[in-house]
């Protein structure tokens, strides 16, 4: 996606600095100091989203005539972390990762990854569009629309041994341009090796859209289906999932709260992906 010649600010990506936003053409920031091109060519115009890990930037290449949008993520390592070097391992093992998953039509081009005044940045396609988050007048058609859509797109993400680890309508975007679904935001997707696949590791997710499982920090693939399941049913109702599960009684009420029916077999297949018991649930 095309961006522009010419911006009227810009954003500091120093994580202390108090006062980010700059002139579109500064060099260096008003504020701190830190210079405003990383790489000497991506230009952060501004912040799209934060979580524990690091943050989320649109931008322009400004090395390209076309200067088009991209999005860059910045992931947090402390300097003096004892975990620094695997974390810096970690960090290449995604970017290899996400090289790979790229490819896929509906999973954004990796377009550039590297380390910069200590912090680690992977630049990827910008998807124009508005997440499922911001739609509304959700009905049975347009949610097996969605799981037809999505499950394929998952296999395929599973195929490469790969959790995503935090799908949420807030992670599938509708681009402007051709209506298609884009699955982002990788940066909780865990590689599955033998290795792994018997450790208990790092709860990353939102945690209203995670799987029993997931929370305590054991994702399989079928965790995916689940968060898939959790998506599905707050559409469908418009409400939030935490108000959607019924603590007293372990259990799923998202009927109570549809404003019209659905089929029998649509809502079996929504229960048997929510389930709470992994080896119950969809595997694939």
């Amino acid at each position: 996606m095309k961006g522009s010649t010419e911006t009227n600010s810009c954003y500091c990506l120093h994580r202390d600095c108090t006062q980010p936003e700059n002139k579109g053409n500064a060099i260096a920031c008003d504020n701190c100091g830190s210079n405003l091109l990383l790489q000497n060519r991506y230009r952060v115009l501004q912040l799209m989203g934060q979580g524990s890990f690091g943050r989320t930037f649109k931008a322009i290449d400004q090395s390209k005539a076309e200067q088009p949008y991209c999005a860059i993520k910045q992931f947090w390592i402390e300097p003096h972390h004892k975990s620094k070097a695997k974390a810096g391992e970690l960090f290449k093992q995604e970017a290899q990762r996400l090289e790979v998953l790229g490819k896929h039509p509906h999973i954004p081009t990796l377009i550039d990854y590297f380390v910069e005044e200590n912090e680690q940045y992977l630049v990827q396609e910008f998807i124009g569009g508005t997440n499922l988050a911001q739609e509304s007048g959700w009905n049975e058609s347009k949610i097996r629309e969605l799981l037809l859509y999505l499950l394929p797109l998952i296999q395929f993400i599973h195929d490469h041994n790969v959790i995503h680890r935090d799908i949420k309508p807030e992670n599938i975007v509708r681009s402007h341009r051709d209506n298609s679904l884009t699955l982002v935001d990788f940066g909780a997707a865990k590689v599955v090796t033998e290795a792994m696949a018997s450790k208990t590791g790092t709860v990353i997710g939102s945690a209203a859209y995670t799987a029993p499982e997931q929370l305590k920090g054991k994702a399989v693939f079928a965790s995916d289906i689940y968060s898939l399941g959790v998506t599905c049913v707050h559409l469908l109702t418009n409400v939030h999932p935490f108000n959607l599960f019924d603590s007293n009684e372990n259990s799923w009420n998202w009927r109570h709260y549809l404003s019209q029916p659905i089929s029998k077999q649509l809502g079996q297949v929504l229960d048997k992906m929510l389930l709470g018991a992994i080896n119950q649930r969809y595997q694939s």
